[in-house]
């Protein structure tokens, strides 16, 4: 029997080149391509084609890695690292040797204990080649599973599922995550199998604790599932750069060409990095922007690179990348970089360079995909709107669903409404909820309140009102009735749902501690600010014994309670900049997270109470600008930055200032935010100010709040 190498560097990787067809282990077997670059074919692959021409739009094949006689191979039959999704190595006519790394223990380790293991770390850090070497040689004997698509996934846990010995094979879990994905059901129902996974680390912190503190209070819910899947996992951490043990195993394999000349690149690159060509390829892309050279091969590359990035978890068709690169060529110079035909640049960009993959990995007939390793190119800024306005109408609502969630979680509420939307319109299960979260988010609380009081009232039918499910859609909706401006029927709310969480999920899940949070914040926003910091003392002594003292969700409540604390100003302020000390400083947050946003404005608004109207200007000037840049425009925190700006302004006499800081703000603001949205009257009264037809009044309503909730 022969193995029929489908794809070789995660699902949709094709690209082991000529390697694949040299004599492996057993005498008779030959691993033979279904698929190759440049669009050639081999046997048992059929090609869809646009009437003019082009390639048809990728649709997955469902299929699971199989011998050429249609079976599932055992492990120890599986005899290059390729077939496991690993990156080939440069002139890859075998493999080079496998240096042991440093993780390896813990897990083989991990494995003695646990049923599902995922290694994460950077792209060509040697994520899969450690995890194949483990499983080769500690389960031998054991089915191969792996699917090599979303669309197999269900066929591949069937079959591990039946099988009495089987490991389910997950590279790039991203992958298999979302609208039709892994679920918690599913790994269920494997009860034998073992299931052993790779991620790339940028992909896995999005479900780390920082991105829990991010979400928590206004769409935390949309990624649950995907986050409770994964916090099943074993996680073994693999660090891109090799230690000096390892490097030091190397050595004794230097003879190979390829291996000495990655310890010889110096420490810099990991050494698994430089076998792949990865920095190789990297400087292959940014040189051939230069005119004459490859700009619009370099364009298409770029249309890819943000397909993935703007959350596209299967590959893009040739006809695709050809619609989408133009604006990419145009923006660095169009015609004066003498781009070369569309056909050429796809070649180039498809070339296997260094004999190991090329820049787009894949082919034209079931579609191309980015290499991993340029993703997090240095200075990558958000994806451009005209990539997502050309993508989006192309996509199925699953694709859109994905695209949602990394939408929102990024802040791009417009673009997440918009997507979920499609989502949600095209029947894909659980689209609903993220979908009236984002409405919210976006803007929208009052509507967002009413699509979740549905949900809710559907949920509690369905499941019952205590279902986990139904208490996270009852916990958006009384957040969206507080932001709607009802803060103390959002308290009421909280009361009952705390009551249920915490006897469902326990007092410690992060649900009820989060309940916790957003009670003492309505309790606060409604008058009672002295209840508030009751509340926030008790449960951040429960989340410092939970969490311990550096997690963001501390953070987030001991910035809620210097808020509603009664204190001293000078007291309280000086609290906040410790606060904020932590949060940027080594091993915390961050200057861009959004908690540390919020602290920002909590110390602007301090500043402002206390008549440092120059002070309060220039901080709220500054992070309306950070906001911006990290939310986008449209986003309603940075709405209420510009509103506190403009009250700094006026509050130092400046009204001309104030009124221009306003003016197109409101244009925008009304265009996105509802009728009656409390940014939009604080807006308009603030500019009655500035033409001095009203007196300047001391507190308005919307700064009485805190900066930010929970």
């Amino acid at each position: 029997m022969a193995l029929a190498a489908v794809w070789t560097s995660g699902p949709w990787a094709a690209g082991i080149g000529a390697a694949v067809t040299t004599l492996f282990g057993l005498a008779a077997e030959r691993m033979r391509p279904r698929v190759c670059l440049s669009g050639q074919r081999g046997p048992g692959l059929t090609r869809k084609t646009h009437p003019r021409g082009e390639d048809a739009d990728p649709r997955p094949a469902g299929e699971v890695l199989r011998t050429a006689a249609g079976r599932i191979p055992l492990l120890r039959h599986v005899d290059r690292p390729e077939l496991a999704g690993a990156h080939p190595a440069e002139t890859a006519a075998a493999p080079p040797a496998y240096i042991r790394r440093d993780a390896e223990p813990g897990l083989r380790a991990a494995l003695e204990r646990t049923r599902f293991v995922l290694v994460v770390g950077e792209s060509t850090a040697g994520k899969t080649r450690l995890a194949y070497e483990v499983a080769r040689t500690r389960y031998p004997g054991h089915a191969f599973v792996r699917p090599l698509s979303r669309a197999a996934l269900a066929e591949a846990v069937r079959i591990a599922g039946r099988r009495r010995r089987a490991v389910l094979w997950l590279d790039d879990l991203e992958d298999f995550l979302g609208a039709g994905g892994l679920s918690g059901a599913q790994l269920a129902s494997l009860r034998t199998a073992v299931v052993i996974a790779t991620m790339r680390v940028q992909e896995y912190r999005r479900y780390d604790a920082r991105e829990e503190s991010r979400l928590t209070g206004s769409d935390r819910d949309a990624w649950r599932a995907q986050r409770d899947l994964l916090h099943q996992a074993t996680v073994i951490r693999l660090p891109r750069h090799w230690s000096a043990s390892e490097r030091g195993r190397a050595a004794a394999h230097q003879g190979d060409p390829r291996i000495g000349a990655a310890l010889r690149a110096g420490e810099r690159f990991g050494v698994a990095e430089v076998l792949a060509a990865g920095p190789e390829l990297l400087a292959a892309w940014e040189n051939a922007w230069a005119p004459g050279a490859n700009p619009r091969g370099a364009a298409v590359v770029a249309a890819a690179v943000d397909c993935r990035r703007a959350g596209l978890r299967r590959p893009v068709s040739r006809a695709w990348l050809r619609e989408l690169h133009a604006p990419y060529l145009a923006a660095r110079g169009g015609g004066d970089l003498q781009p070369e035909p569309f056909a050429e640049a796809m070649d180039w960009a498809c070339a296997a360079a260094y004999a190991t993959s090329g820049l787009l990995i894949g082919n034209f007939g079931a579609g191309l995909t980015a290499f991993d390793y340029l993703l997090n190119a240095p200075g990558d800024g958000p994806v451009p709107d005209h990539l997502w306005r050309g993508l989006l109408p192309l996509v199925e609502p699953a694709d859109a669903y994905d695209m949602g969630l990394v939408a929102h979680q990024e802040g791009r509420l417009a673009r997440a409404v918009e997507a979920l939307g499609l989502a949600s319109r095209g029947g894909v299960p659980g689209a609903e909820l993220p979908l009236a979260i984002a409405i919210g988010d976006s803007g929208k609380p009052r509507r967002a309140a009413a699509d979740l009081a549905g949900i809710a009232r559907r949920r509690a039918g369905r499941l019952g009102p205590r279902h986990p499910d139904t208490l996270a859609a009852r916990h958006q909706l009384a957040f969206f009735v507080g932001e709607s401006g009802n803060d103390l029927a959002a308290a009421a709310q909280f009361a009952e749902l705390l009551a249920d969480v915490a006897q469902v999920l326990g007092p410690d899940h992060p649900d009820t501690l989060a309940a916790r949070h957003q009670l003492a914040y309505f309790t606060g926003e409604g008058g009672d600010p002295r209840a508030a910091a009751r509340q926030l003392e008790a449960l951040l002594a429960d989340r410092l014994r939970v969490h311990g003292g550096g997690h963001p969700q501390v953070l987030a409540t001991r910035r809620s309670l210097i808020w509603f604390r009664p204190c001293e100003p000078a007291y309280a302020e000086a609290e906040l900049r410790r606060l904020l000390a932590e949060a940027e400083g080594a091993g915390g947050i961050g200057p861009d997270d959004p908690h540390t946003l919020a602290i920002r404005g909590s110390l602007a608004a301090m500043a402002a109470r206390a008549g440092r109207t120059a002070e309060a200007a220039g901080a709220w000037a500054e992070l309306t600008a950070d906001r911006t840049r990290v939310l986008g425009e449209d986003h309603p925190h940075v709405f209420y930055s510009r509103l506190e700006w403009a009250r700094a302004l006026l509050a130092r006499d400046r009204a001309s200032e104030a009124a221009e800081v306003l003016t197109g703000a409101l244009a925008r603001a009304e265009s996105v935010l509802e009728p009656g949205h409390r940014h939009l009257r604080t807006a308009r009264e603030l500019l009655t100010r500035t033409a001095g037809r009203a007196p300047a009044a001391d507190r308005p309503e919307d700064s009485r709040r805190a900066a930010d909730p929970g």
